[in-house]
C-alpha cells in the first residue's frame, strides 16, 4: 500500500515539474520576443528618468 503510494505522489510531483517546465520555458520565450522586438522600455524610462537633472 505505502509503495502504490510513494509511486503515486511520485508521478504528481513529475507532472508538477514538467508543467512547471513548460511555463518557464514559455515566459523565457516571450521575454526573448519581447528585447528583440525591441519594445522593452521599462528599464529604459527608469533611467532616462534618473539621468535628468534636478530644478
Amino acid at each position: 500500500m505505502t509503495d502504490v503510494k510513494s509511486q503515486e505522489k511520485a508521478d504528481r510531483l513529475k507532472a508538477a515539474l514538467k508543467e512547471n517546465l513548460k511555463r518557464r520555458k514559455a515566459q523565457a520565450r516571450g521575454r526573448q520576443a519581447v528585447k528583440v522586438s525591441g519594445t522593452e522600455t521599462g528599464s529604459l524610462s527608469v533611467t532616462d528618468e534618473r539621468d535628468k537633472p534636478s530644478d
